[in-house]
């Protein structure tokens, strides 16, 4: 009987009514009639009439008093879901995120259920076994086919068909012969869990002593929050793994938060060199199968520990003991798209209602964390040198006024020479360059027509590799023409500004017999590809990396001892207050990639301005001249965390509509001496994907509620309606 059919039939018979709360942009739960036969608590996984549709939802509370007018109206909760129910602590965090974030509780919801339809017990897998003989009618494809299962074993019929490259229906044609049967896969069994015995590390006297912080912290198990302050190479993750073992010893689940899912190949290497066996993953890149049984194995306590990118954190975790953010300092924990949240942030709130410890681990620390670290609100735990007794890199800057490339290059003589000399002596290097594709801009010399995005206010990059011309915010693009489409003008096109493309095709001409790799974002296929390429460099089968940031984090290449920045200055000059903080951690991240193993780093800082604090500090080596200087202008400015911040977007399909609104919703702002209101002012990227936008910011003190302020503002400001939208960000990252 279906879900319809069964709602229908029941209704006579209910016996309470649920409230439930739907995983769609809506805030409010819904009420719905609980059967007679059925029982439901809060938490409990449901499915659910929506409208022609039928959903998974949760119940948030029991609706004990319903109006009694109402009750024939309300529709039957079609089934209760066989998966565990959502525990009180996360059901707090969901209401506590979309009050903080002025998400619809809804959405927030959804994260928690990224199975939908998948939810509840694993369907059957068919599989297929030789038993019979081949058909008189043998085609190359049956041919094919018995060949693949003529062991005799029992084989994944899609499997089989992918292995011997077949249709389904050769399959059927042959179980219909005879020759296959089809019979159920078994279950896969559940992986071994992680054994904290099995290869404990030999620590260093300063290494310990963080150790002992770390067990310490694991096993007192209440709400906690440590800073794992290391340089890099110091063996953050091999101290952090030993909380992680304490956590595995006392029957709790471990979450290890990182910023990109897809960098973590030497990471699940080095857990499983720990531990035994690899963790289990989390992100967005894994199987709808694979997602479906991890989730349930997370949700039953059958994942020790759980390694994943931001969205992990919203996982219904059975018995959860721990929380790593690594990285902590990392600007992908934002997510800015659905639910605005920081990760980092909401990690904490997750282990203060769950009263569990939290580790932060970075070696260029947030502003926000290295303040709450200095008041003592969270203890710092301190790796100050590097492990084996590498030394840390020796970084010198380059200034451009005075040593500037030759003509149509970007790499400097003194760097070029580095360079040489490095590969000469079979060592690695990296230039860094903080910008994808070929070139940021192509211009016509005969006309100076510039190449622009047709929906976005944003020139269209070069991409060499793709011979297309790309937007980086719309993901608009158009093959690279000829002749110019104002001038006509043929083969008049040049490229301005180097990428990363273009920093390989002048490698290669500087350095023809060296073996070079670009590791770019928009380059990645897969997962499996990136690992792989990373294998590369740490085998040494590469001797010159160009790269983008994906290369700063976290990676351990042991020939690597060189790194050039081509352009230091390229984040500084943006506008953003958080520009300086940003700089000198991805700065401080990619140099520190060098001299980790062998021999001693190097990294050599192309800047136009040496004199700059961030890069006196870089090349001083001098971390507490930049937080004495950042810290001091974030409290004089009451920038975060000495402040708070929030962002409004408004945009609109033309100009004049988004700005309309924009100065009617700044005229209705209620007026308190504790808020400034900025703005309304066009937004950095004034068009995006066709839409005018517009920017309010609001900058309040410290202790102020700032949510609550914005909640009863908008509650009683002008509508949207039409194509008008209505972006809030509390605590903004991102100032485009």
């Amino acid at each position: 009987m279906d879900h319809i059919t069964r709602q229908t039939s029941s209704s006579a018979a209910a016996t309470g009514v649920v409230d439930v709360l739907v995983p769609v942009a809506l805030n409010q739960a819904y009420s719905y009639r609980v059967p007679r036969g059925m029982e439901l608590k809060p938490g409990d996984v449901v499915a659910v009439p929506l409208g022609p549709r039928e959903v998974v939802a949760v119940v948030w509370a029991e609706n004990a008093n319903p109006d009694p007018r109402l009750h024939n109206r309300l529709k039957d909760v079609g089934e209760k879901l066989d998966v565990p129910a959502l525990t009180g602590e996360l059901r707090s965090l969901v209401d506590w995120v979309a009050n903080y974030t002025l998400s619809a509780r809804g959405m927030v919801l959804r994260m928690t259920l990224r199975m939908g339809e998948n939810l509840g017990p694993e369907r059957v897998r068919m599989g297929v076994r030789l038993i019979g003989e081949a058909p008189k009618r043998l085609t190359p494809a049956r041919r094919r086919l018995i060949g693949v299962v003529s062991d005799g074993l029992l084989h994944g019929k899609s499997e089989a068909a992918k292995e011997a490259g077949v249709s389904a229906g050769v399959i059927d044609g042959l179980v219909d012969e005879g020759t296959l049967t089809v019979e159920p896969m078994p279950r896969p069994s559940a992986p071994p869990a992680p054994d904290p015995s099995h290869a404990q590390p030999e620590f260093s006297r300063q290494q310990r002593s963080a150790v002992d912080a770390m067990r310490a912290l694991a096993a007192n198990g209440s709400f906690h929050v440590a800073l794992l302050d290391g340089v890099t190479g110091s063996g953050k993750t091999e101290v952090y793994f030993e909380a992680i073992a304490e956590t595995i010893r006392r029957g709790r689940q471990s979450l290890i938060l990182m910023p990109e899912i897809a960098l973590t190949g030497q990471f699940l290497d080095r857990f499983a060199q720990r531990f035994g066996v690899p963790p289990l993953e989390w992100h967005s890149a894994l199987t709808p199968r694979t997602r479906a049984r991890n989730w349930a194995a997370i949700s039953a306590g059958e994942a020790p520990v759980v390694v994943g990118a931001r969205s992990a954190l919203f996982m219904p975790y059975a018995s959860l003991g721990l929380i790593v953010v690594d990285e902590e300092h990392d600007q992908a924990y934002k997510q800015d798209d659905g639910a605005h949240y920081h990760a980092r942030d909401m990690a904490v709130v997750r282990a203060h209602l769950a009263k569990i410890p939290i580790i932060l681990a970075s070696a260029t620390p947030s502003v926000e964390t290295e303040v709450n670290a200095r008041k003592g609100r969270y203890q710092r735990v301190v790796l100050p040198s590097r492990f084996g007794g590498a030394h840390m890199p020796h970084i010198e800057a380059i200034d451009l006024r005075r040593e500037q490339p030759s003509r149509g290059r970007f790499i400097s003589p003194r760097l070029t020479a580095e360079i040489k000399a490095a590969v000469e002596r079979r060592e690695q290097a990296l230039l860094f360059l903080n910008r994808r594709g070929y070139a940021p801009l192509t211009l016509c010399r005969a006309c100076g027509h510039r190449f622009a995005c047709t929906i976005c206010d944003a020139w269209l990059v070069d991409h060499r590799f793709r011979q297309r011309l790309v937007c980086h915010h719309c993901g608009f693009s158009m093959p690279r023409p000829h002749v110019c489409p104002n001038c006509a003008a043929e083969e008049s096109l040049v490229a301005v500004g180097p990428g990363v493309e273009r920093l390989q095709e002048e490698a290669a001409s500087v350095f023809p017999g060296a073996r070079t790799m670009v590791l770019s974002s928009d380059l990645i296929t897969s997962i499996e590809t990136m690992r792989s390429e990373l294998n590369e460099i740490a085998e040494g089968r590469v001797d010159i990396i160009i790269g983008t940031q994906l290369v700063a984090k976290g990676h351990h290449f042991p020939r690597l001892n060189l790194v050039g920045v081509i352009d230091a200055d390229l984040g500084l000059g943006n506008g953003d207050p958080r520009a300086a903080e940003r700089t000198w951690q991805l700065l401080n991240q990619v140099i520190g990639r060098a001299g980790r193993d062998q021999g001693r780093g190097v990294g050599y800082l192309q800047t136009h301005q040496p004199e700059h604090p961030v890069m006196k500090a870089l090349i001083a080596c001098d971390r507490e001249a930049f937080y004495a200087s950042e810290i001091e202008a974030r409290e004089r400015t009451l920038y975060p965390p000495f402040g708070r911040l929030a962002s409004l977007i408004i945009s609109a399909g033309d100009r004049p509509t988004a700005e309309g609104f924009a100065r009617k919703l700044a005229a209705l702002a209620p007026r308190d001496e504790r808020v400034q209101l900025l703005g309304p002012a066009e937004a950095p990227l004034a068009v995006i994907k066709g839409r005018y936008r517009f920017r309010l910011l609001l900058k309040s003190v410290r202790g102020f509620d700032l949510s609550e302020y914005l909640r009863q503002w908008l509650a009683a400001g002008p509508k949207t309606k039409g194509n008008l939208k209505l972006e809030v960000d509390v605590d903004p990252q991102s100032f485009l």
